[in-house]
């Protein structure tokens, strides 16, 4: 984010350096602080591996000069993925499953991406499929596949971790994110563990989702509206490591859905499911903290707002449960 105080070179130079801001629900005993992700220029945590990711590649030859980046994405990473791609002189193709946000979309086509949609009923494993197979058709083109790239994680380790510890002076005692890649959770908890080996790291997914699964949990697969974490099939799921992770917290979608309108109703949040799933796994963990129920190093909790919820009207994240799309 910039500060003012001096001139940028380019969009690419405002990612990252997001406000960490209290969530005023949480203990005063031992707050939570969310990263405001929707302050990077593109407006949500996927820039961030937008602009490493691609940096990286090139720098190693494995995007060559004037490539072409396919991608299967949900959106946000598409949108960060386009955002620098186009100050990066790459082409950007995006394969979406149809039931994604709208507005997602049409934002990757205003930064100069392609968009092609897959069946919803195929998941994020038919997207993985069809991208493979148009990179396999286009000359200098790669999938940087931000479900198995280790450079997602490493984004996040180099940047949002020390952030994080930065803006605490070191005094983390819990680290809780949402899942969906996981390669935010994992590369905060990889930079965390490093500080403190204590430290509380919780995974957060919606009730249907199958992480709590690679932890032991006896969970049952069911269809979810929260939007931008949680699994279906644990095999495309390749960066999470179970063992970085004390557990993994459900939050029903009747909850998020709920917690998104108070986020904004008393805290001035606008942020999307996602980022209220998060609040309220963080809040519990900061809660069971207090109560001596969860050993951790430090009396806080760090968790990540992704996104805006700007990017979920059409949905009706505003409205009655019922009549929200997810």
């Amino acid at each position: 984010m910039t500060t003012h105080r001096e001139p940028l070179a380019s969009v690419l130079d405002a990612v990252g350096e997001t406000p960490l801001v209290r969530v005023h629900a949480s203990p005063d005993e031992v707050p939570v602080y969310a990263k405001l992700e929707s302050f990077n220029p593109g407006a949500s945590v996927k820039d961030r591996i937008g602009k490493y990711m691609l940096e990286r590649m090139l720098e190693d030859g494995t995007l060559p000069e004037g490539g072409t980046i396919v991608e299967p994405t949900a959106g946000n990473t598409g949108i960060g993925f386009a955002v620098a791609a186009g100050q990066l002189g790459v082409e950007a193709v995006f394969v979406v499953p149809e039931r994604f946000s709208v507005e997602k979309q049409q934002l990757m086509r205003a930064l100069g991406a392609t968009v092609v949609n897959t069946p919803s009923e195929d998941g994020m494993g038919g997207a993985i499929d069809r991208a493979h197979a148009i990179a396999a058709e286009t000359d200098g083109a790669v999938v940087p596949q931000q479900f198995s790239n280790p450079l997602n994680v490493e984004a996040h380790y180099a940047t949002t971790g020390p952030e994080m510890y930065d803006a605490l002076d070191g005094e983390v005692g819990a680290v809780v994110a949402g899942c969906g890649t996981a390669g935010t959770l994992m590369g905060i908890a990889e930079y965390a563990l490093e500080q403190n080996p204590d430290t509380h790291v919780v995974a957060v997914e919606p009730e249907g989702s199958l992480y709590a699964t690679l932890k032991g949990d006896d969970e049952e697969e069911d269809a979810y509206k929260t939007e931008g974490i949680g699994t279906h099939d644990t095999s495309t799921n390749e960066l999470f490591d179970p063992e970085l992770v004390d557990e993994v917290v459900q939050i029903a979608d009747r909850d998020a859905h709920a917690e998104v309108q108070r986020l904004a109703r008393e805290e001035g949040h606008l942020v999307a499911s996602s980022a209220a799933a998060a609040s309220l796994a963080a809040c519990d963990v900061a809660e069971r903290i207090r109560d001596g129920e969860v050993d951790a190093p430090h009396d806080s909790v760090a968790t990540v707002f992704p996104d805006s919820s700007e990017r979920y009207l059409s949905k009706g994240i505003y409205g009655d449960f019922e009549s929200w799309e997810g």
